[in-house]
């Protein structure tokens, strides 16, 4: 589901950009004055949760692979706007050290993902939980359906995007520029595979870690809780269960999943629609991708447009692949390891700037209004 660069023509990236700004405006809006130290490691786990799941690469149909986002509990617990925050930085890590997802599709990777996918996530979760107790079996359901809808709703997004570019943007022969598929390939080539493997696996994810928190942690689950009365009101709650040391069990589970993250690379294939240029002048390769499209036959060569902007940016570790590490499981678990560290910089340096911008004490937090979550 991470959109190259070369798929999306200038003027379908420039458009997602511009639909995400407001989304990523009004998130830091709402969770800026939140921003101390106390939220940075609940914005870090789930980011960095993201981060790590989506590297447990899944077999679909057709031959490609997909995999999980982490969007749906991520919204459940941080709430939408926050997580769109944490998801984007996740992707944006991905894209810019590890060539996971295009520069130039970013805004789009994060319209779909980040955006979209943690409102519909919270949306959903909210409509099927109602006024249930935090510790209700319904929350679990409801947790469950709502990863599963956004990681679709997602997914359909892109496909739409890939589709319309044979549409729009084709040569003076009509032959396209950019992705190459039609909407009637591209949305059942994306969607069989999501509505069946990945879609479950999101399932089960948001499902089983919101059953885990209603055991170990309920406090985290406040903010969707059913008595909750305002985003900054549940963040400052959730905030203050969310310490470094009370996240160590958490924390702990990520730091297995790293262990575990080569698994990820036992799925062979490539996700539909993330295939390398050299791959349309591959026999082989050509062959997964007619298969992986309906039988749709390949292009003769990559797109133009494609193959032009497909070198816009070259990661320093493309594929998880540490250049000096030639054991491809440790490259994967250094990658990840790597890629958490990042993240957890990143909201420390967003919590600076935040706190440089409001001018005060560090440890500030908005004033309470006497109510609780």
């Amino acid at each position: 589901m991470h959109i190259p660069d070369g798929y999306l023509s200038p003027a379908t990236c420039a458009t997602l950009y511009a639909a995400s700004a407001p989304f990523w405006y009004i998130a830091l809006q709402r969770v800026k004055r939140l921003l101390s130290t106390r939220l940075v490691p609940l914005l870090s786990l789930f980011a960095a949760f993201s981060f790590v799941i989506m590297m447990f690469n899944l077999p679909l149909p057709g031959g490609t692979t997909g995999h999980a986002v982490g969007m749906g509990i991520a919204a459940i617990v941080l709430g939408p706007w926050a997580s769109m925050l944490a998801i984007s930085v996740a992707l944006l890590i991905q894209a810019v050290f590890f060539g996971d997802g295009g520069i130039t599709a970013f805004g789009a990777n994060c319209f779909n993902m980040a955006i979209v996918g943690s409102l519909v996530a919270y949306w959903v979760y909210r409509a099927i939980a109602g006024r249930a107790a935090i510790t209700a079996t319904r929350r679990v359901v409801a947790g469950a359906v709502a990863g599963y809808a956004a990681i679709n709703v997602a997914a359909l997004l892109a496909a739409i995007e890939f589709g319309i570019q044979p549409l729009l943007f084709t040569d003076a022969q009509g032959t396209p520029l950019y992705a190459p598929y039609p909407l009637s390939v591209a949305i059942p080539a994306m969607m069989i595979g999501h509505l069946t493997i990945a879609g479950l696996a999101e399932l089960v994810i948001t499902g089983g870690v919101v059953a885990y928190l209603q055991r170990s942690d309920p406090a985290l689950l406040k903010l969707t809780a059913p008595n909750a009365r305002g985003v900054e009101e549940g963040l400052q709650s959730v905030a203050q269960r969310g310490g470094w040391r009370s996240l160590r069990p958490l924390f702990i589970g990520l730091a297995l999943l790293m262990v575990l993250s080569p698994l990820g690379l036992l799925a062979a294939g490539t996700a539909w629609g993330e295939w390398a240029p050299e791959d349309f002048n591959n026999s082989q390769a050509r062959h997964e991708i007619q298969t992986g499209s309906l039988q749709a036959p390949a292009p003769a060569q990559a797109p133009a447009g494609l193959e032009k902007l497909s070198s816009l940016w070259t990661a320093p570790i493309p594929d998880y692949a540490p250049a000096f590490m030639h054991n491809e499981s440790f490259g994967y678990i250094l990658s990840a390891v790597f890629g958490t560290g990042l993240i957890i910089l990143a909201f420390f340096l967003i919590s600076w700037v935040a706190r440089a911008i409001r001018g005060g004490d560090p440890d500030a937090t908005p004033a309470s209004s006497g109510r609780s979550v």
